[in-house]
């Protein structure tokens, strides 16, 4: 059987004739003028192969829609479809349809999908949902909300009703922008009068939008509505309205709405725990934070290492990291063991109340469960232990950090080194110097940088010595 070829720019396509001919170029959006043109002799190709083979020179529509399909080039695709659709009793499968739809649609030729459309609706095939599953997926990748939203009564146009998965993918692409959020809650408003009711899901992306707006009275009145309208909320929803009054430092409303979960039966997730107990700390409502975080496991949460975290830092900012301790101590005892934050957190809060020693042991056990001390909490233990003149014990602390691979910062060498040099037991102390020394010294210990800060403030001594005197 002979073959004939046509081609565009540098894509080849065999069709069933006994001919070859060629495609000029494809027209673009940056060369719109140039024509798509054939030679006279491909036309005759093609009638003259009609009249022999009863068909298309493509072959079946099926055989047509593969080719378009076989396609990267969509322009082509769209030539070939055209092609074809010249031909006589030749009628495209709704299946072409879709898949040149998807191939214009992501190309971003919105123009040629509009008019295929039109061409669809009047080749009257039975459509559906899918098409318009694609083709808002399509807009919203191309972030064209105005497009999406007429989808919606595009739909309708086909004498299609619309589903509520269409109505939830629009509305999600319209609230991604804030001046679009009022004509997503026209449409939420309206979709039931096309038979379309919105979901829990639906709720929810129009009452976030609006928290973020700072509408919170339009999105409580939306959740009130669920009830009436016997859409049951879910945890999601709940949490919206949470995190909103939180954000408005409205504490107090959120644990009235967490209390309304519960007398409701639900189980609040993690999240809307980790949402409380942060607006609690920072509010320093720490006792019921604490509360809360007991609360969890009996109401069927059990509090994670950031639950414990986030309520081990608000005591320790407000000064009462002693009640910190007794947090490390419930998560020992729920299985939740104390990370590299927990300690660190815990013995800033410590040196900044002057509980050296406590600090110390935590850092011990910090190191015994084989974590590496972060810099600054070997800083904020060394300059505690340099304000009170305990210098054997910073000099223990930087050995220990040594010991584990972690190089002190340079300003906690520059604390240590001058207190060194004014304490009146300089034997003992440079005995205790000398053992952190004999750790191996390289570069990333930064004692060689605080070497230049050592010298000049040994010369300021030496001056004011000599002035003295």
């Amino acid at each position: 059987m002979h073959r004939a070829f046509f081609r565009s720019s540098k894509t080849l396509v065999t069709v069933a004739s006994n001919r070859i001919f060629f495609f000029s170029p494809a027209p673009t959006s940056s060369n719109p003028s140039l024509p798509l043109y054939f030679q006279n002799q491909t036309q005759q190709a093609f009638h003259s192969s009609n009249k022999d083979s009863g068909n298309t020179p493509f072959g079946s529509p099926t055989r047509v829609q593969k080719l378009i399909a076989s396609q990267s080039d969509p322009l082509l695709a769209k030539e070939i479809f055209d092609l074809a659709s010249r031909q006589p009793n030749f009628r495209h499968t709704y299946s072409t349809y879709l898949i040149l739809l998807l191939k214009l649609g992501r190309s971003k030729y919105f123009s040629l999908v509009d008019d295929l459309l039109r061409r669809l609706k009047s080749d009257s095939h039975p459509i559906t949902p899918t098409l318009f599953s694609y083709l808002i997926k399509v807009y919203g990748e191309a972030d064209l909300p105005d497009k999406a939203l007429k989808t919606f009564y595009t739909i309708l146009h086909f004498n299609c009703k619309p589903l509520p998965k269409h109505l939830n993918r629009i509305l999600e692409i319209l609230v991604a922008h804030r001046n679009y959020v009022r004509p997503a809650f026209d449409l939420f408003k309206d979709a039931h009068k096309y038979g379309v009711e919105p979901d829990t899901k639906s709720y929810n992306m129009l009452m976030r939008a609006f928290c973020l707006n700072g509408d919170i009275s339009i999105a409580y009145s939306l959740f009130n509505k669920m009830f009436k309208r016997d859409v049951l909320p879910d945890i999601e929803s709940y949490r919206i309205l949470m995190q909103a009054l939180c954000r408005k430092s409205q504490v107090n409303g959120a644990v009235d709405l967490l209390e309304d979960m519960l007398n409701k039966g639900f189980v609040p997730d993690s999240l809307t725990y980790t949402t409380l107990l942060n607006s609690l700390c920072r509010k320093k409502k720490l006792r019921e934070a604490y509360k809360l975080l007991c609360r969890m496991k009996v109401k069927g949460c059990n509090p994670d290492i950031v639950h414990y975290n986030t309520v081990i830092l608000g005591f320790c900012r407000q000064g009462r990291a002693h009640d910190a301790c007794k947090v490390i101590a419930d998560m020992r005892a729920n299985g939740c063991l104390p990370n590299l934050v927990s300690y660190r957190t815990l013995v800033s809060g410590l040196c900044d109340m002057g509980m050296l020693d406590e600090a110390n042991k935590y850092v011990e056990e910090m190191l015994s469960n084989g974590f590496s001390p972060h810099f600054a909490v070997i800083h904020a233990l060394v300059k505690g232990f340099c304000n009170v003149g305990r210098v054997e014990d910073a000099c223990g602390v930087l050995t220990k950090s040594l010991e584990h691979g972690e190089a002190p910062h340079m300003d906690t060498w520059m604390i240590i080194m001058p207190v060194i040099c004014e304490v009146d037991d300089g034997v003992k102390v440079s005995d205790a110097l000398e053992e952190v020394l004999k750790i191996e010294i390289k570069g990333h210990t930064r004692i060689v940088d605080a070497g230049i800060g050592l010298e000049n403030y040994l010369i300021r001594k030496i001056r004011a010595k000599s002035r003295a005197s």
